[in-house]
Order: structure tokens, then C-alpha cells, then sequence
């Protein structure tokens, strides 16, 4: 007779109360989307920051930080399954349609934020580890818990959690925070309300349907225009300010004001279209241009620097340049 013992595979399948996720859709619940900007500009913050971090302990921190957005991302889908069900946008996420269980997503959510946030604060060092650790609490808590549903300022001030990879990024290699990341910070924090709100402009519906207070549901499309072209005449002087500041050259300032001004003008024609299929493009094309706008700021700050210094080993720096 067998010591083995045989289990019927069907009864215990049949038993199973969990979700049926596969890789793909356990990586689904990461947003891979947002964790992309993430990874991004805390990398851009890494290469930045001055005196340089081990390029394995560099790679160590920016793996950190990208899973601890992850678990920002898991756990905002554990508590949004409810939302995230009755909006077109977010409908067929893992946890809204059934794959994954939110109580799956819930722990699978707890056990990156804490690995993520003790490897960080292990291998690298306590500040970027609890600057992590506020990140995602802050998104989590802060922003999905409370100020989403109750607030149309909810993108504004949840906007700041987007905003610290590049704080992250730049404390891992100096153990501080700077004016210089503090910059960064507030390029990121004054971008999100008009691209959020120009995406808000065209799916107010959706926004309404989950009874979320977004600014074009609560206050209307105009007060909504009105506030992306404020914010946008606010956010092209601080795309200049790594130039003021002396951290990024005149490359970069030509390109930032160049941007800033196509900015300000497609918030001028979100601004000026209000019905019609003409106001729904328009505000499209701010969102889309938002997402070229910041990237490509985020991605010259480095590309400057590196161009300066090829140019600098073939003698032709600024000063060999001016002659």
C-alpha cells in the first residue's frame, strides 16, 4: 500500500475561492504604465544627483522604487475594485473582472511595499527608503483612500505622490534632499493637475458614473479650463528653473521655454473650444502632448549633461566655445 496519499484534484479545485490571474495580469495589477514614469524620473534624479552611487547599488535603489510603485498600483486597484468596475477606462483591470481577487491584490500589494521599502532601506539608505515608504503610503492612504472620493482638489494634492521618484532617486545617492530634487518635485507636482484634468475633460462620464468628485463633474467644464490654463501658465516657468537654478544648461532652457509656450497655447485652446467635437480634441491633444512634455524634459536634463561632457573631452566645452 502507498505512504503517499492521493488527493482528488477536482475537489480541491473546486474549493478554490481565489482568482484565476495569470503572470500577465498579476503584473497588470503593477501599472506598468505609471511605474514607467516612475522608473523614469527617479532614474533621472539617480544620474543627476552629484558624487554618483555604485551602478549596482544605483540599479538596487531604482528596482526599489519601481516595485514600491507597483505596490502603490496593486493597492489602489484592492480598494478601487468598486470604481474601477463601472468606469470604460478601468473596467477590464484583473480585479474588476474577476481575475484576481481583492484580498490576491491585497497581499500581493503589502508584500512588495514592505520588501521594497526594507531592501531599500538595507542596501542603500534610510532617507530613500522612508521617503519610499511615505510615497506609498501617501498614494495609498492619503489619495485613494480619502481624497479621491471626497475632493475635486484629489489630483492636486495626490499629485505629490507621483511627484518624489526623482526626491527618491536623488536622496539614494546623496542621503538628502536638495533644492535641485525639490525642483524636480515641483516640475512633476504642477504637471499632473492639467494633464489629469485634461484626460478628466473627455471622460467626465466615466468619472461621474463612479461618483468621483473630478473637477469637470463637481464644478463644471469651464471652472475645469479655467484651472488647466492656470496651471499651465504656472508650470512653464518651472520647466525653466533647472537652468535658473544651474543644474541644466542653455540647451535645455531653449527646449523647456520652446515646450512651455506649445503648453500654454494647447491649454489656451482647451481654454477657448468648450463644445463640440473641436473641445474634445483639443483637450485630447493637451493630455498627449502633457506625457511628450514631460518626458522630454525629464530625458534632456540627462542627455544635456552627457553632451556637455562629450564636448568637454574633445576640448570644445562653454570655454573652449567661447573662444
Amino acid at each position: 500500500m502507498s505512504l503517499v496519499e492521493r488527493h482528488d484534484t477536482t475537489d480541491i479545485a473546486a474549493t478554490w475561492d481565489g482568482g484565476t490571474g495569470t503572470v500577465g495580469d498579476y503584473f497588470a495589477l503593477l501599472k506598468p504604465r505609471v511605474m514607467s514614469l516612475v522608473i523614469f524620473t527617479a532614474f533621472v534624479g539617480i544620474v543627476l544627483a552629484p558624487g554618483g552611487l555604485h551602478p549596482v547599488l544605483a540599479a538596487t535603489a531604482l528596482l526599489c522604487i519601481a516595485v514600491g510603485a507597483g505596490a502603490s498600483g496593486a493597492l489602489n486597484m484592492w480598494f478601487d475594485a468598486d470604481i474601477d468596475k463601472v468606469m470604460s477606462r478601468t473596467a477590464n483591470r484583473p480585479v474588476p473582472a474577476g481575475r484576481i481577487t481583492r484580498e490576491e491584490a491585497f497581499g500581493f500589494g503589502m508584500m512588495l511595499a514592505c520588501g521594497s521599502v526594507l531592501m531599500l532601506g538595507l542596501l542603500v539608505n534610510l532617507l530613500s527608503a522612508a521617503l519610499l515608504a511615505f510615497t506609498i503610503f501617501f498614494y495609498v492612504v492619503v489619495y485613494t483612500m480619502w481624497l479621491k472620493r471626497s475632493t475635486p482638489q484629489n489630483i492636486v494634492i495626490g499629485g505629490a505622490s507621483g511627484a518624489l521618484p526623482p526626491v527618491i532617486g536623488w536622496a539614494a545617492v546623496t542621503g538628502e534632499v536638495s533644492v535641485e530634487s525639490l525642483t524636480l518635485f515641483m516640475l512633476i507636482f504642477m504637471w499632473t493637475p492639467p494633464h489629469f484634468w485634461a484626460l478628466s475633460l473627455f471622460k467626465s462620464a466615466d468619472y461621474q458614473a463612479a461618483g468621483i468628485p473630478m473637477l469637470p463633474v463637481v464644478r463644471g467644464e469651464q471652472t475645469t479650463r479655467n484651472h488647466i490654463l492656470a496651471y499651465s501658465l504656472l508650470l512653464a516657468p518651472i520647466g525653466l528653473a533647472p537652468t535658473f537654478l544651474g543644474f541644466a544648461g542653455p540647451i535645455y532652457g531653449v527646449v523647456a521655454a520652446g515646450l512651455g509656450l506649445a503648453f500654454v497655447a494647447l491649454a489656451v485652446q482647451v481654454w477657448r473650444l468648450r463644445e463640440g467635437p473641436l473641445a474634445t480634441r483639443a483637450a485630447v491633444r493637451l493630455f498627449l502632448f502633457s506625457i511628450f512634455y514631460l518626458f522630454a524634459l525629464f530625458a534632456l536634463l540627462p542627455a544635456e549633461r552627457l553632451i556637455m561632457l562629450a564636448l568637454s573631452a574633445m576640448g570644445l566645452g562653454t570655454n573652449g566655445l567661447g573662444g
